[in-house]
């Protein structure tokens, strides 16, 4: 028996459209990817890159985020240890004050626990003047929060004697509102904790 002539009809009319279905999903598959392309390339010219000592390829803006990010941190940690540490017994209640800014409720424990041990009466009590030499401080911007470590270096002036300690501490940094001039880099201490305390000898500084 032959096959009418409208059903071979109706299979052409359908393999036409399946043609033409694929045709335009083809071109409109080139032309997105064209788009893209075109997009990657624009962004591209915009950019600059580095090359990481992995091999990973990472945006300069990263790197300069980044960096950004390490100098505020270091220098929130050496205002703040400045204002904690550098203290005598005409400026702790106003250097103190400045220095509760700087950080959380761990910062005003540790502060609570010094003036209940007499340290800022004794302070008072033998004119002591505590100066700070030297603040170091390692950050690790991996983390979140930033986690820190700073070695302080100080010497507390009891007259005749000089007297040089070093004070390890550590902490968490969190980013928080810029409050000029009370906190200028917008980050908080937390976690706050004196690690370790020596006093130093002279072959030692």
């Amino acid at each position: 028996m032959k096959t009418p002539y409208n059903h071979i009809y109706a299979v052409l009319k359908i393999n036409r459209l399946i043609v033409i279905s694929v045709i335009i999903g083809a071109t409109l598959s080139m032309v997105f990817s064209g788009w893209m392309v075109y997009t990657t390339y624009q962004k591209a010219l915009h950019s600059a890159f580095a090359i990481s000592t992995t091999g990973e390829v990472i945006p300069l803006k990263l790197i300069a985020q980044k960096e950004s990010q390490e100098v505020e941190a270091l220098a929130h940690l050496e205002l703040f240890h400045k204002h904690f540490y550098n203290i005598d017994a005409s400026n702790y209640k106003e250097n103190l004050e400045k220095a509760l800014w700087l950080g959380n409720s761990s910062v005003d424990a540790v502060y609570r626990q010094k003036k209940a041990d007499g340290v800022y009466n004794r302070l008072i009590q033998y004119s002591l003047v505590q100066r700070i030499r030297s603040i170091e401080s390692e950050v690790n911007l991996d983390t979140d929060p930033f986690s820190f470590k700073t070695t302080t270096r100080f010497e507390i002036n009891r007259g005749a004697i000089t007297d040089v300690y070093e004070l390890v501490t550590t902490g968490n940094l969190i980013a928080v509102d810029r409050n000029f001039p009370n906190n200028p880099h917008g980050l908080l201490i937390t976690d706050y904790f004196e690690k370790s305390l020596r006093k130093l000898t002279d072959e030692s500084y």
